[in-house]
């Protein structure tokens, strides 16, 4: 019989490398790993690597065990879900990977100025009603920017038709370097390891014969950041755990 939510709070809360902030409490509670990632949790000077809406952490578990030079933490508010990862790499004695639970609305409390190095977004809700609460609006590209060491690398994994059109667009808008873009991961020949490494729901999006998409590029610190002003094609589909798709045909 698998654990309840509960017995997973639990576990969570005496997880060494498993942090928990929520709105409710980081107002009251300095968090006094800002700045000081590498010296007090890691213990080296290896890149930092964040995962923002890891789910259940499969991917930066999977990274984790690739790049042991590497610094990797996986950030959700769900922690009932991030149990999985965290069991995991618990259980394999991982150094190198930490769990933030939090909401990515406010993620630049968390990091000083140039601590990250990279920053995965994987599967993310596309929230397609509202730019703000995109992961990759200027909104959070602003907020990416505070922690973001210059130039900075950000990887897009979508099965969204919708949030991929939506980052083109944002990219193409403000110039930022593209270093690589597919709309079908799978059947490019740019498919890796790292690229690879598949989450539980995207193994259930692959089943049912959607193309994953994907894009890495840059973030420059320099330059006022600009909203695409376009119409996109909303999905027409409902992903796994997500609210049912909008009725509209575009949206801004």
């Amino acid at each position: 019989m698998g654990k309840n939510k509960l017995e997973k709070f639990a576990d969570m809360a005496s997880y060494p490398h498993v942090f928990e902030y929520p709105y409710s409490a980081v107002d009251n509670v300095p968090f006094d790993m800002k700045g000081k990632w590498h010296k007090e949790f890691f213990k080296n000077d290896h890149p930092i690597v964040l995962e923002l809406g890891c789910g259940r952490g499969e991917y930066t578990v999977g990274l984790g065990k690739m790049f042991p030079e590497k610094n990797f933490i996986a950030v959700d508010i769900k922690g009932a879900r991030m149990w999985t990862g965290a069991t995991e790499s618990l259980q394999a004695g991982m150094k190198n990977v930490a769990f933030l639970r939090t909401n990515i609305e406010i993620i630049e409390r968390f990091f000083a100025e140039g601590e990250v190095s990279e920053i995965w977004l994987t599967f993310s809700d596309p929230q397609m009603k509202k730019a703000t609460k995109r992961l990759t609006s200027t909104y959070f590209m602003e907020r990416y920017r505070k922690f973001l060491q210059p130039n900075g690398i950000i990887h897009l994994k979508t099965d969204s038709n919708f949030m991929f059109t939506y980052t083109k667009y944002m990219i193409e808008a403000n110039r930022l370097p593209v270093e690589f873009m597919t709309e079908d991961l799978y059947h490019s020949d740019l498919v890796d390891d790292i690229l690879g490494i598949k989450t539980y729901y995207e193994q259930q999006w692959l089943d049912r014969g959607l193309a994953i998409k994907y894009i890495k590029f840059r973030l420059p610190q320099e330059g006022l950041l600009q909203e695409p002003d376009v119409e996109i094609e909303l999905d027409s589909y409902r992903s796994y755990n997500r609210s049912k798709r909008s009725g509209l045909s575009t949206s801004k």
